[in-house]
């Protein structure tokens, strides 16, 4: 068995919902995702939850567990099934889409093994999903977010250690796992320009510094009571063990609710106002592309429709003829 799946408590009822004979190719898609294509485990994990649902509806649809031949006589009509059954259990049309990308995933791989045919799969078009556009704030609320000025926290190095992720994911467009996943040694020091970041899929790159970034960490490293080692985490929760990312999540809470912003203030929000405000500031998509490490440019040209949105906003609402 896959040593991925024995990550999860889940693997047990993964296990009984298919023969042997899948369990294993099972473990080698999940050692060919991580090893060859780099996945993060949060991906692995989800690939495998999506696949364990679907193996679920196919050992009461077919009468059995399924094994790899019963993979391969699938026809649209089962995968189609699948998706009305997950529907009808209140699942939204964007975690269906992500559910059957894991399970095409799956069938391409036995497909280059030359153990099935993928074909059906991709004759089930994913549930269209409806666009929704990032919601930024603005830059004179993300600069009130990050500021540490509005003493939301009993103990000033807690509001400090919360002003500076925030500033990171803000001034540098980091996803919040990123930011939390800085070491000790890795901590950007005043008069740095650049800093190494690990994303998604293990994939680096190279985001700029700015000042205002270097100091709201060095102010958190003087007011910490903890020893922040060179290989351990930068950023420490209450008792000195890694921060919790929920703990920056309910700081933000307490942020938006002093300065009355909207629930979609968000700390994910503030790294779509990074790019936002990076494009409304003249600065090119490819360029922007590199700085939030998508990887692809059509995860960024989303940006371009909240640019546009806000300019029509702004000539609705001054345009003396309106």
């Amino acid at each position: 068995m896959s040593a991925h799946a024995s990550k999860t408590d889940d693997t047990d009822a993964l296990l009984v919902t298919a023969k042997p004979d899948l369990n294993t190719r099972i473990g080698l898609w999940l050692d060919h995702l991580s090893d060859e294509r780099r996945l993060s485990d949060k991906t692995l994990q989800a690939y495998e939850r999506d696949l364990r649902q679907f193996l679920r509806f196919l050992t009461g649809h077919l009468g059995g567990a399924p094994g790899v031949k019963d993979i391969a006589a699938l026809k649209p009509a089962d995968f189609r099934g699948f998706l009305a059954f997950r529907r009808r259990g209140g699942v939204q049309s964007r975690s269906l889409a992500r559910g059957l990308a894991g399970i095409r995933s799956f069938l391409r791989f036995l497909e280059k093994r030359g153990e099935v045919n993928a074909a059906a799969s991709g004759a089930v078009r994913p549930p269209r999903q409806a666009r929704s556009l990032p919601k930024p704030v603005s830059s004179s609320d993300a600069l009130e977010i990050t500021s540490g000025d509005l003493a939301m926290e009993s103990e000033a190095w807690i509001e400090a250690r919360n002003a500076a992720v925030l500033t990171l994911l803000y001034g540098c467009g980091l996803r919040i796992s990123e930011a939390l996943s800085l070491t000790g040694s890795m901590a950007p020091k005043p008069g740095t320009k650049t800093m190494r970041i690990i994303g998604k899929g293990r994939k680096e790159r190279i985001v700029p510094i700015l000042p205002a970034v270097c100091d709201a960490v060095a102010l958190y490293e003087k007011l910490c009571p903890y020893a922040i080692s060179a290989d351990g985490p930068l950023f420490l929760g209450a008792r000195g063990g890694p921060l919790n990312p929920r703990m920056i999540q309910l700081a933000m809470e307490k942020l938006r609710g002093a300065l009355g912003l909207p629930d979609t203030a968000t700390p994910h929000a503030l790294r779509h106002s990074f790019a936002t405000h990076l494009l409304a500031g003249g600065g090119d998509l490819r360029t922007i592309q590199e700085l939030l490490g998508h990887a692809s440019l059509a995860s960024t040209q989303i940006y371009t429709e909240i640019d546009s949105a806000h300019l029509l906003s702004v000539y609705d609402k001054a345009h003396p003829r309106r």
